[in-house]
């Protein structure tokens, strides 16, 4: 069996194609850096972190962007089409014709909103559209808040996915189908085909995306949608879709929405169905007949010798290699300190994805602050409005190299005085551990024992929830230097090591 999700942690709007025996999936970064990720597979089971589509912060720009904008599902570098709305998808139709389609953003009163599915054909040669876009599609359920098309050819009929409910808890996957790309197109007669929470609803007047009133306890993924389907040679059809697993009865979800896969089957009338015979997302769905191809996974440890920085790890709007150097000092990541981490500019913070909300993070840090501007550390990080940060800084008041926590809540900062503590120029162990709804931050001269530093953290507020400048987008850890002065000074880091226990459920 495969178990859901198989890509953990911060993960949205799964895009799946095969080319040959090999299979490709990409998803959303927004403000991160370097962009849009693509895993690859192939037996559909394991997946590796394959590369990415966006690496130049030059040629996508995205400083000053506030949280959650920037990067939504695209494909390529950036070709501009049109500004009508987003979720934009390509369509290659047989004869060679191709197509856009995307959600239309709709701004004027008295419409529905966000908007309707709308199609534009697209001119490769010149790389823009032809015309403006048309409005093709409403949807197949009266759910609302229809979003992420694509368009598929099969049999004669070209058939649309999309989502609708809102990526939120009434989240749904849903298809129609027409002889004709531009329509009319009828409705699935059982949609939607895939959600956490079936049955009717009528959001059609409700834009609001959450909708936690359809938490559904009934199940463990919840929010499930947003689907791309794929068939193996063998004729097998698996559609990955995200989901979320929340805290509860908060309903945060801390890891953000997650990439899940599920088994389905045409229907003999020509119908996408779940292989389980129900709709509801599924914890585990049967595996492929492909042969068993177990893949590279992102290491537990990571010692900095290769000489090359591992691609797992992502920036907020720059490329890390802007900061980070693994060649200065071998064996050690080397981060140049720039602005503060609340800048929405260039900050020097080399994250990860947080995968499970159990979870222990180490590094060994070296690094002399000269000036009370200088910091460096450990970081619990959601956004620039929301994080924990244990840095070492240069105190005034104690003359010296000290430690304290540095939290930021909903855009509110808070400076743990009471956590400051004077410690030695040498090299320090810093760690933060995730367990559930807690978290904290702990030091060491010897990386063996441990003192625990400052109070304990909810883990549920680092979530879309909870957080009010950003959401979309999922908790990272990581390493952090700001040198707020001149954005020169550096510190060291000789490991991160980052331990995840998958296998706690959340309660």
């Amino acid at each position: 069996m495969i178990t859901n999700p198989i890509i953990p942690g911060f993960n949205p709007d799964p895009c799946i194609c095969r080319k040959g025996e090999d299979y490709y999936l990409a998803v959303s970064t927004f403000e991160w850096m370097p962009g849009l990720p693509v895993y690859h597979s192939r037996d559909l089971k394991h997946w590796e972190l394959y590369t990415h589509v966006i690496t130049d912060d030059e040629k996508v720009d995205l400083k000053k962007l506030p949280s959650a904008k920037g990067i939504w599902a695209p494909w390529s570098e950036p070709v501009y089409l049109h500004s009508s709305g987003f979720d934009a998808s390509l369509f290659h139709d047989d004869d060679g014709r191709k197509y856009v389609v995307a959600l239309e953003w709709e701004t004027r009163e008295g419409y529905e909103k966000p908007g309707a599915i709308c199609m534009v054909e697209y001119d490769p040669e010149k790389k823009e559209i032809k015309g403006y876009p048309k409005r093709i599609w409403n949807g197949g359920t009266d759910r609302g808040c229809i979003e992420a098309p694509h368009l598929t050819k099969k049999n004669g009929y070209y058939y649309i996915m999309c989502a609708e409910g809102g990526t939120g808890y009434n989240h749904c996957v849903t298809m129609g189908r027409s002889r004709s790309v531009w329509g009319p197109y009828e409705k699935d007669p059982t949609n939607p085909i895939l959600t956490s929470v079936p049955g009717e609803s009528y959001e059609r007047h409700n834009p609001d995306h959450l909708k936690p009133k359809y938490y559904n306890p009934d199940s463990v993924l919840q929010k499930a949608g947003h689907g791309s389907y794929v068939e193996t040679p063998a004729g097998e059809v698996y559609m990955v879709f995200h989901v979320s697993r929340p805290f509860v009865p908060e309903l945060c979800c801390t890891l953000g929405r997650e990439t899940a896969i599920q088994k389905m089957m045409w229907t003999e009338d020509g119908w996408l169905r779940s292989a389980s015979g129900s709709n509801m997302a599924q914890e585990e769905t049967q595996e492929s007949s492909l042969p068993e191809r177990p893949l590279p996974q992102t290491p537990d440890f990571d010692d900095f010798d290769s000489g090359e920085l591992g691609n797992w790890y992502y920036a907020p709007r720059i490329i890390p290699r802007r900061f980070a150097d693994v060649k200065a000092r071998p064996g050690w990541v080397r981060l140049r300190g720039q602005e503060s981490r609340t800048s929405l500019n260039r900050v020097s913070i080399l994250a990860r994805k947080l995968t499970s909300v159990y979870a222990r993070i180490t590094t060994k840090m070296e690094f002399l602050p000269e000036v009370h501007q200088h910091s460096a550390g450990l970081i619990l990080y959601y956004d620039n409005m929301n994080y924990i940060n244990l840095r070492k800084y240069y105190s005034e008041t104690l003359g010296g190299g000290a430690l304290s926590i540095i939290h930021l809540e909903n855009g509110v900062k808070t400076e743990f005085l009471n956590t400051r503590t004077a410690v030695e120029d040498c090299p320090i162990y810093l760690r933060l551990w995730i367990q559930g709804r807690k978290s904290w931050f702990e030091w060491s001269y010897d990386g063996e024992h441990y003192t625990k530093i400052g109070r304990i953290f909810e883990t549920a507020k680092f979530s879309d929830e909870y957080c009010q400048y950003g959401e979309f987008t999922g908790t990272m850890v990581g390493l952090t230097c700001a040198d707020r002065v001149r954005h020169q000074h550096c510190a060291d880091f000789d490991f991160f090591e980052y331990i995840a226990d998958e296998t706690k459920p959340l309660d």
